[in-house]
This record gives structure tokens, sequence and C-alpha cells, in this order.
């Protein structure tokens, strides 16, 4: 008789309970039917799997086969919820979790590609900071993450895009009100409000007002909001201010220039059901577009 995997669900459910009625509730059988699936693993194994008629107590060989079964049952069951999302997300949902600033400025364009091949597909965005998108995918929380900063060892990486970093402030702030080009040690003139961002600019400047500023945020709303209201100065790659807002304006100092690379990131050990993919390669297409032509196309 070949071993199954309901003998093996049997067996771990005694193991866990201590007895064969209460695995029987677990398992929605009888006791009998537990007491029978039971004998007869153990007949196929040649070995006793409890110390006794009781079933609270494993022997040495019913330790070892627990820890195998439990494993299989694991591997088993991952597999079929792998398989079902699969089956579902195939004309169901994709879920994409995004930075703000790519949010509003790259995801439209793909949404559109998107949506002339599969309409029949539910997208989910989730606007979250970088290390909020880091964990979603590691929890397989989102299919497709877009984020910057260090990205964990345990994810698919590629570089979406390079997006270059400025200063972003008001109208009326000291850095505005200057002549000539504007450098990183200028935000020393006012209030700086910091972000992880700033971690991406290599000027000692720059460090020495991240330490001391007493206002950070992460999200890229937030700090546009609270530039808006006057409450300082700001480091955010240059997409992220709308060129039509009049309010804000956009430095971006050369000394050195600093960028911000966009990480396009799915889990490592899974493979992307066809939506997922589909939707994967609309954004590299949409990364890939250069400015001028994505300005053509935006006409």
């Amino acid at each position: 008789m070949a071993i199954k995997l309901e003998m093996l669900r049997c067996f771990a459910a005694v193991a866990s309970t201590g007895s064969l009625a209460a695995a029987a509730e677990v398992l929605g059988r009888t006791p009998s039917a537990v007491s029978m699936m039971l004998a007869g693993f153990e007949a196929r194994l040649g070995a006793p799997l409890f110390e006794g008629e009781r079933k609270s107590r494993l022997t040495p060989f019913g330790r070892m086969t627990l820890a195998e079964a439990e494993r299989a049952i694991a591997a088993f069951d991952g597999s079929v919820a792998a398989i079902g999302r699969y089956a579902r997300s195939t004309a169901g949902t994709v879920r994409i979790a995004a930075v703000p600033s790519v949010s509003v400025t790259l995801l439209p364009q793909a949404i559109a590609r998107f949506r002339n091949q599969r309409p029949d597909v539910r997208l989910e965005i989730s606007d979250v900071d970088s290390a909020a998108v880091i964990r979603r995918i590691e929890a397989d929380e989102a299919d497709l993450g877009l984020a910057s900063g260090p990205i964990g060892a345990g994810l698919e990486s590629e570089i979406l895009l390079t997006d270059p970093l400025g200063i972003v402030c008001r109208s009326d702030h000291p850095v505005a009100l200057l002549k000539g080009p504007i450098g990183w040690g200028d935000l020393e003139r006012g209030p700086f409000l910091a972000n992880p961002l700033a971690a991406l600019v290599d000027h000692p400047g720059v460090r020495a007002q991240a330490e001391a500023s007493h206002l950070v945020a992460r999200n890229t709303t937030t700090l546009l909001a609270f530039v808006r209201l006057g409450l300082g100065a700001t480091i955010l790659p240059e997409r992220s201010v709308d060129s039509g807002a009049a309010d804000l304006l956009f430095f971006r100092p050369m000394d050195p220039p600093a960028e911000r690379p966009v990480h396009l990131l799915q889990q490592r050990s899974s493979r992307l059901n066809p939506a997922a993919e589909l939707f994967r390669r609309c954004l590299a297409e949409v990364g890939s577009i250069s400015p001028i032509e994505k300005s053509r196309a935006a006409l």
C-alpha cells in the first residue's frame, strides 16, 4: 500500500492533539476511521509511531516521521495555494505596491498599456514607502513592487529607471532666492525636511542637515504638503514634482549630481502569473521610454 498524503495528515493530527478522538474532530472524521488509517500507516512503515496504546507520546521514529510529515504537508499546501493564486490571477487580480512618486507618474502609463490588452484583470495599487513595498513583496502581499533604496537579497530586482534628485522648495525659501547655481550646501540657509532619500546624496552638508532636522517624513505626498506649508525644503526625485505646480520649485545641484534608482521587484522564489508578467512587461516598456518620448506620448 502506497503512503498517501491523507495518512500524513492523519498521523500529524493525532500527534499534535494526543488522542484519536481529538484528531477525528480536527479532521472531520470518525475516531474509528482515524484509527484504521493510522494503523495502516504504521503497518506500511513497519515500525510503531507511538509508545504504547495511548497516542500521547511518540517513539524516536515517530518524532522523525512527524517532522518529515509536517514538511511534506506544508510543501503540498503551499503548492496548492500557489496554483490557486496562479489560476485566479489568469483573469483575476494583479497586486502592485509602489512608492508615491512612481504611482503618480509611471504607473498611469503602464496601466493604460495593460488595459489595452487585459481590461478584464483587476489591479490593486498600494501607495506606500520603499520599506513597506519591500515588506509586501517579501510577505507575498504584492506581486510586483516599485521601490528605491537597499533591496533584500531574497528579492529579484532590476533597475527600471533612475530619477535625478534635487532640492524641492517654495519660491520664498532662501534657496529659491539665490542667484547662480544651487549647491547641496545651500540647504543650510533654511529649514530642511529630512527623508530617507537624503542618504543617496554624497555630500557632507546634506548628511549634517538630515541629522539636525527636527522634522522627518517618508511619504512623498506628505513631504510636498509640508513644503507647500512653508515648513522647509526637502530632497525628492524630479518626477515627484508636477511640472504644472507653480508653487513649487525644483533645483538639481551638480556638486555632485545624485540619482534615485527605481527597482522593479518580485519574489525570487515564485513565478509571476500571466497577468502579472504582462504588467511587468508594460512597466519595463514605460520605464525605457525617454523623457522626450514620454512628453510626446502625453500629448
